[in-house]
């Protein structure tokens, strides 16, 4: 089942990256259990959105930029992607920032700039030069490293009747605390980068099986066996994605919440806190803070490439440059360039006078922006018989997207 899973899996896995995990780790340090349900709430909406752009992908060969580009205009692309190229720079600056400082934890003395450098130096070679076959099988990998999560939940333990009962009995306060969060994990889980990264993903799989002979160029023929391989994908994808963040709550829940623990605001922080609050068992509050460590650099050094690509994809599109995975640094040196340089500018915003707690908020904000008009014109392209043809949206498709677009907005 492992082998048949690919651009749904790694897409869901890699939105519980670093700056997810904080937001995360904040809404069960401060409300417990109370944003539990929010996890099975999301997974349709989620579900529904990603499936629309990976059908997108598979069924054009293009990715979402030039899909609007081609059905609006360029201009009407130019402001969503400046703001999509910012937003996403900031996070890479802040998961690089984390996964450092989660270095930092396991490995005390070693120098924190030097880390920094090594990640990036290691993620940006590892997209330039390993083929993008092999490089879809280890991004598959390392999507393994979110398990973490699950172990460190059971190391804590806690009441389950009562965390099976947060879990489907919605929990409202209407305090501004909990409706800043309420925001936050909505807009940290449906995130734009994840729009152009699936659709983008599944046109590379269309080049992958010589079904075109580039992105954006040319129609594949897909049958409905590829349809509903997609779509299986898709759904474990992100049924993944959102356990992963009901175990992050749970865990934080059970050990800062419980401990009056509410203001950790970084994981490096959640993953220290947990030593002096878990005892399961002997060495479990330091085994459980190693294990929180290694599961955000694990899903960092999933989730900066696709940050990093999604960008790429996205840009390359708007400018007619070639791109994709699949081809050589001189084949496609625009998109390649834009990678590289989004890498390098999220290692100096963590080095420059930026608050990086700051610099995520504003992230968020951009990115609250843009999901509106990307989540309706993704609806409308869904809908759309002369670019899908009879692969166009159901009505559950249409009624569950536009219920996301009325709750994001």
């Amino acid at each position: 089942m492992f082998s048949t899973l690919g651009p749904g899996l790694i897409t869901g896995a890699a939105d519980d990256d670093p700056s997810g995990i904080a937001t995360y780790s904040q809404a069960g340090a401060q409300f417990g259990f109370g944003t539990l349900w929010t996890a099975l709430f999301q997974f349709p909406m989620m579900a529904v959105i990603q499936e629309m752009c990976a059908r997108i992908g598979l069924v054009t060969g293009s990715g979402l930029a030039g899909i609007i580009r081609k059905k609006y205009s360029k201009n009407a692309v130019y402001p969503i992607l400046g703001l999509l190229l910012i937003a996403n720079t900031i996070n890479i600056g802040a998961d690089i920032g984390a996964m450092s400082a989660s270095v930092g934890i396991l490995l005390p003395n070693f120098p924190v700039f030097s880390i920094s450098i090594l990640f990036t130096v290691l993620i940006v070679c590892a997209e330039i030069f390993i083929s993008y076959k092999k490089y879809v099988v280890l991004l598959k990998y390392l999507t393994l490293s979110l398990l973490a999560y699950v172990v460190t939940t059971f190391i804590i333990g806690g009441d389950w009747q009562q965390i099976l009962i947060a879990s489907v009995v919605p929990h409202i306060e209407f305090t501004p605390s909990f409706a800043m969060l309420f925001v936050a994990i909505f807009g940290t889980t449906i995130s734009p980068y994840l729009f152009f990264w699936q659709t983008s993903e599944e046109a590379e799989e269309d080049v992958l099986k010589n079904k075109i002979k580039e992105i954006g160029e040319g129609k594949p023929k897909i049958q409905k066996k590829e349809i509903k391989m997609m779509r299986a994908d898709v759904v474990m994808g992100m049924a993944f994605s959102q356990m992963i963040m009901w175990f992050i709550i749970v865990t934080a829940s059970g050990s800062l919440h419980a401990h009056g623990l509410d203001t950790v605001v970084t994981v490096d922080e959640a993953a220290k806190s947990l030593e002096p609050l878990v005892h399961t068992f002997p060495h479990s509050g330091e085994l459980a803070k190693l294990i929180f460590a290694l599961g955000v650099i694990g899903t960092g050094l999933l989730a900066i490439p696709i940050l990093a690509g999604s960008s790429a994809y996205a840009l390359s599109e708007q400018f007619g440059w070639k791109q994709g995975l699949g081809k050589k640094f001189r084949q496609a040196k625009g998109f390649y360039l834009i990678i590289v340089a989004s890498t390098i500018i999220g290692i100096w915003i963590n080095y420059s006078s930026i608050d990086p707690i700051k610099a995520l908020v504003y992230a968020a904000v951009i990115n609250g922006v843009i999901a509106i008009p990307l989540l309706v014109t993704i609806m409308k392209i869904g809908n759309d018989k002369k670019i899908l043809g009879s692969r166009t949206n159901g009505k559950i498709s249409n009624i569950i997207g536009w219920i996301t677009v009325l709750v994001m907005g």
